[in-house]
């Protein structure tokens, strides 16, 4: 036994783990039994001979355990190196190769296998050594010369590359850290140096000549030119590459650090492009360097950490501290719900949401506040909701409030911490409003003599009012407070909050006419000051914006959205501030209100009578509210040059513009797109492009209307002007979703009617149609009870059947396909009739052999086809007629024989007979066509009168 175990034994260390693996291997034949190697090895060479190289890897490996003559073995490596070739596995057979070469080292074939596997692992110098021994034994072959020509030129030619490349690196870095040098120069080398670093072999000459300490060096300059050609140049060295990203964290915080938005940027970026590289960007095949890229894992949560601190860091300024949350937003939250690892949130969550709170609860009238920007409390609001929203149990959200809730303290910042929450995860904040004291000491703090006490506590009242229940403790205990600091500060800021708070608790009631929080004409006057304030220029931004909000509160009444929209100037200004992300939300509420789009109860009623009776609250609605009052502010809006203030919200950053955000646009676009007329001037404005990505990110009840109000604009629209370029093609996928069973009857026609445009369009879109699974759902809507419906997908299917694909499905056997198309070809309604017979029409000319399987399927064929040649509409007719001609032509002499023993010969002759006529001229010529057809057929013969 000792014998046996003495043989051979080799030490694999997988790096990384630390941990060893001992396989013993061992050609002692007590371990195993194994035939003759020659035996196997003959074998390995048939099954090599027939392509089948996995089954001769499998029989030369057997060959090689069992063989013990050394110039038999080198024979089977060398041969399992040409299997290996074939694979592609090229690691591999080098190794086969080098080891038969070492038996025999003029094995010319074992030279030249390793020669081409070393060439396709880009060892260009040892291959190019190789084959330079083969041409050495073999002067004469043309293949070795030919092989060592080729090398010898690749050679040079990448040397030459490295050698430039290496000394541009370095040339550019000597330019860039030269204070001598001239501006011009060194904005060109940072440039160049960018540009370098976005191409695979550049980046690596950077990261092998020493770059990245000369680039630390380049931020560490603090001058912006060189900090951002610094960055810059990282990015592009770190994307999509996971052996290049590991740079210092102290490094990634004191660039982010610097008071630039343009360098912010571009840190953000840098940060981006690490993530997506740790994450799964990084799509290359490492092989034995695989274990010297370290665990990401450790690396992502140490980018998490990095970024928490970054939030609650005073050192960093406000454009560093929106971009830190924006990182923090795009890509800590799961991409979609289906994923079940929300790992990155708890740990975000446990380690930096008191760190976001504490964002959301500066106060910057105050002294010794973190430096922001006026979008910094609302981005940090949007993560809170994103977090919250990522949540998958009860137990996560409850730990979510507990340390909210433990944060909370009775100050000012915690009143500002709760208008936070309330802008994000409102549950949250309405929970912590319903805290003992906290409501109180809102209502206390309007009362304060100072002014940001005052401040701070309204926009508090008027984010917690959003309930009902809220609306009518604050209309009890606080509108006379509200009221009084509107009509009492001088303080603009503060007048413009109190307005919006009064606003808010005017719309309290929302559409329902009877619920007027207060008296007749006071919601029109608020409207009014929110429009003075809103066209007026001459007043700062941020106040303005609060007028948009009030707006969006005070919409809900009907007097106040025709005056409005009646304002021509009021609403030419908010489109003008609708480019300001931090309003987009606000300006979406406006609209939906302005056009009806929010979502509707349907009242029976029935329950009205029932409600009535038992005395309850019938929701009343605003005369101005019916459909014609609605289609005229429409129109307004969309005079108004609606539609391109939408495309430009659309584009907005995507952490701004949430999911309910995109819902609201959604619902906008739809109610614009109602009227066919109007579908033009919303193309005209780039309206069908905005509505691509609404249809394909958000809620799903947002997708649905971004895909209706598509489907509206790809019914009647050329798809060339109304999606240019490639955006076309991302229109099927939302047009297909919509013949899902469970949307309604009218999104489903005007899916259908949208594909149909679509597929008339080009092979191209047809095909797309095809990939994204429409078919099966399009035959079903055939066999459709609903006319319209029935029509559409017939239609929709007339322009499909040019495809191969189509046609091949009517040629299986087993299904009912072409025996309804044949019967829709019967029914009365014309419209129908046009889209079948022209469907039929063309799979009778593309497949002959369904011209046959037709007169199977049903014994009605034959009168069917005779009620389409006899109709009294041309156009169906005509189509009858080419089917006729399609029949004659299948090269089924029985067939053709059968139609012109029926009386479909006594109605070609007629309609041939017929003069020429321009309404019906194409039915015509197919009878005239089909005659001559039957003539060449010898079916009948030309008539001729006796001399």
């Amino acid at each position: 036994v000792q014998n046996v175990f003495a043989s051979r034994i080799s030490v694999i260390e997988m790096c990384g783990l630390g941990m060893k693996l001992f396989y013993v291997i061992t050609d002692n034949p007590y371990f195993y039994q194994m035939g003759d190697p020659i035996q196997l090895k003959d074998e390995g060479n048939k099954h090599f001979q027939a392509g089948e190289t996995d089954k001769a890897i499998e029989c030369y490996t057997k060959a090689i355990k069992a063989c013990k003559d050394k110039n038999v073995l080198a024979v089977i490596y060398r041969n399992r190196s040409a299997c290996y070739l074939k694979q592609e596995s090229y690691a591999n057979a080098a190794s086969d190769a080098s080891k038969a070469i070492d038996v025999d080292a003029a094995d010319i074939k074992a030279l030249y296998r390793r020669c081409q596997a070393l060439e396709k692992l880009g060892k260009l110098d040892m291959a190019f050594k190789d084959v330079q021994r083969c041409a050495t034994i073999e002067p004469k072959n043309k293949t070795f010369l030919e092989t060592l020509r080729r090398l010898g030129a690749d050679i040079q030619a990448k040397l030459k590359t490295t050698f430039s490349t290496d000394s541009r690196v370095q040339n550019m870095f000597d330019i860039l850290l030269d204070d001598e040098m001239e501006t011009e120069k060194r904005e060109r080398a940072a440039n160049n140096l960018i540009v370098l670093s976005r191409e695979d072999a550049g980046a690596e000459r950077i990261f092998q000549n020493n770059g990245v300490p000369l680039l630390l060096n380049m931020i560490e300059s603090g001058k912006r030119e060189m900090i951002l050609a610094a960055v810059r140049t990282l990015s592009g060295m770190c994307t999509g590459h996971k052996a290049r990203v590991s740079i210092k964290n102290g490094s990634r915080q004191s660039i982010m650090a610097v008071d630039n938005e343009e360098i912010a940027l571009a840190t953000c970026n840098l940060f981006q492009c690490i993530n997506d590289s740790l994450t799964g960007g990084d799509k290359r095949e490492y092989g034995k360097e695989e274990a010297l890229v370290l665990d990401a894992s450790k690396d992502l949560k140490t980018i998490l950490l990095s970024l928490l601190e970054m939030v609650a860091n005073k050192k960093v300024p406000g454009h560093g501290r929106d971009q830190a949350l924006n990182l923090l937003s795009r890509n800590v939250p799961r991409t979609t719900k289906k994923a079940k690892d929300n790992s990155r949130t708890l740990f975000t969550i446990d380690h930096g949401l008191k760190k976001i709170l504490k964002v959301c609860g500066q106060v910057p009238e105050l002294p010794d506040q973190l430096p922001m920007t006026e979008n910094t409390q609302l981005i940090a609001s949007v993560l809170l909701d994103k977090l919250y929203d990522d949540l998958i149990c009860d137990p996560e959200r409850n730990n979510f409030r507990d340390i909210c809730d433990e944060y909370i303290k009775y100050t000012i910042h915690a009143v500002n911490t709760i208008s936070g929450l309330l802008q994000g995860p409102f549950d949250v904040g309405n929970a912590l409003v319903g805290r003992q004291g906290i409501m109180e000491m809102m209502v206390a703090l309007c009362g304060s003599e100072r002014e940001v006490d005052q401040m701070v506590a309204v926009e508090a009242l008027i984010h917690s009012s959003s309930k009902m229940s809220r609306a009518s403790f604050i209309i009890t205990n606080g509108v006379s407070l509200l009221k009084d600091i509107y009509k009492k500060t001088k303080n603009e800021k503060i007048k413009i909050r109190a307005l919006v708070g009064l606003c808010k608790l005017g719309s309290a009631g929302g559409d329902d006419y009877a619920l007027r929080q207060f008296a007749e004409g006071s919601t029109e006057k608020l409207a009014k000051q929110c429009r003075k304030w809103l066209c007026n220029p001459q007043i700062d931004t941020k106040t303005r914006k609060w007028a948009i909000e009030g707006l969006a509160y005070l919409t809900n009444d009907a007097d106040v959205k025709d005056d409005f929209v009646e304002d021509e100037p009021a609403l030419k200004a908010m489109f003008e501030l609708s480019t300001d992300k931090t309003i987009i939300y606000a300006v979406a509420c406006t609209l939906v209100n302005c056009t009806n789009s929010y979502e509707k109860k349907e009242i029976m009623p029935e329950l009205v009578q029932l409600a009535k009776f038992s005395k309850q609250h019938v929701p009343e609605q605003h005369p101005k509210d019916k459909k014609d009052f609605i289609d005229k502010r429409v129109k307004r809006l969309l005079k108004a040059g609606i539609t391109s203030a939408l495309a430009v919200m659309v584009k907005a950053d995507s952490t701004i513009l949430t999911n309910q955000t995109k819902e609201m646009l959604a619902r906008v676009f739809l109610a614009l797109s109602q009227d066919p007329k109007d579908r033009g001037i919303i193309v005209a404005q780039g309206g069908g492009k905005a509505l691509i990505p609404l249809a394909l990110e958000g809620t799903d009840a947002g997708k649905t209307r971004a895909s209706h109000a598509l489907a509206k604009i790809a019914a009647i629209s050329n798809p060339e002007i109304a999606f240019p370029g490639e955006r076309v093609y991302e229109v099927v996928r939302p047009l297909v979703s919509l013949l899902q069973t469970d949307k309604d009857g009218m999104q489903n026609y005007e899916a259908l009617k949208g594909l149909t445009n679509l597929a008339g369009f080009s092979e191209k879109l047809r095909v797309k149609i095809l990939k994204e699974k429409a078919l099966p759902e399009i035959e079903n809507y055939m066999f459709e009870d609903h006319d319209q419906i029935r029509q559409a997908a017939t239609e929709c299917m007339c322009n499909l059947v040019t495809c191969k694909q189509v046609q091949d499905r009517y040629l299986e056997d087993g299904n009912d396909k072409l025996k309804l198309m044949i019967l829709l070809c019967g029914e009365d309604d014309d419209n129908l009739q046009i889209a079948a017979a022209g469907a039929l029409a063309m799979l009778t000319a593309a497949e002959k052999k369904l011209c046959n399987k037709l007169t199977l399927v049903t014994t009605q064929w034959l009168e069917i086809l005779q009620r389409l040649c006899l109709h009294t509409n041309p156009n169906v007719q005509h189509r009858g007629l080419v089917i006729v001609y399609n029949l004659l032509n299948s090269d089924d002499s029985e067939l053709a024989k059968k139609l012109i023993e029926s009386e479909l010969l006594e109605i070609l002759t007629v309609i041939g007979k017929a003069e020429d006529n321009p309404r019906r001229q194409g039915a015509i010529d197919a009878a005239r066509t089909c005659l001559v057809r039957a003539m060449d057929l010898g079916l009948i013969k030309p008539f001729t009168s006796p001399s």
